[in-house]
C-alpha cells in the first residue's frame, strides 16, 4: 500500500520493489544513499552552471578560476564538444533530480529530510560561493529540487 501521508519508519520501499527496508541497517543506508546521491546532485549542478560560464566566455570569479578553465574555446568543433557535455550533464542532473523527487514520494520522513539535508549540505560546499557571478547567466532548473 503506497502511503498518502507523511509516515515516520522503518520500512520503507524506495523507487523499485526491490529496495526495501526491513531492518533498521537497512533503513539508515538507505537514508546515508539518498543524502549522498542529494549532494552529488548539487555538485553535478555546480559544473553544469561553471560549464555554462565557460561557454558563454564570461570571466569567473578569482576564488573558482583554475588554469584548465583559463582557456578560450576555439573553433565549432570545441563549442559542439562544449555543447555536448552540456546536454550530458544536464541529462544527467535531471535523472538524478527525478529520482530524488520520486524517493521523496515515497513520504517516508527519514527519506524526506535525508534528501533535503542534503541538498543543502550540497548547496553550502558547492553552490553557495561566488553566485554573483551566476546571476548574469539565466540558468534552467530541472526540477524543483534545486
Amino acid at each position: 500500500m503506497m502511503h498518502m501521508t507523511f509516515y515516520w519508519s522503518r520500512k520503507v520501499t524506495l523507487l523499485i520493489d526491490s529496495w526495501k527496508t526491513d531492518s533498521w541497517i537497512d533503513y539508515v543506508l538507505s537514508l546515508v544513499a539518498c543524502l549522498v546521491v542529494s549532494v552529488f546532485y548539487q555538485y553535478l549542478e555546480n559544473r553544469r552552471i561553471r560549464l555554462k560560464v565557460f561557454a558563454a566566455g564570461k570571466s569567473f570569479p578569482p576564488e573558482i578560476q583554475t588554469p584548465l578553465l583559463r582557456r578560450r574555446i576555439a573553433g565549432d568543433r570545441a563549442k559542439l564538444g562544449v555543447k555536448l557535455a552540456g546536454a550530458v550533464l544536464f541529462g544527467v542532473s535531471s535523472a538524478i533530480g527525478y529520482l530524488l523527487m520520486l524517493a521523496v514520494m515515497s513520504f517516508n520522513g527519514g527519506v524526506f529530510v535525508a534528501i533535503v539535508v542534503g541538498l543543502a549540505i550540497g548547496h553550502f560546499f558547492f553552490r553557495s560561493d561566488g553566485e554573483d557571478a551566476y546571476d548574469a547567466i539565466v540558468v534552467d532548473n530541472s526540477c524543483a529540487c534545486a
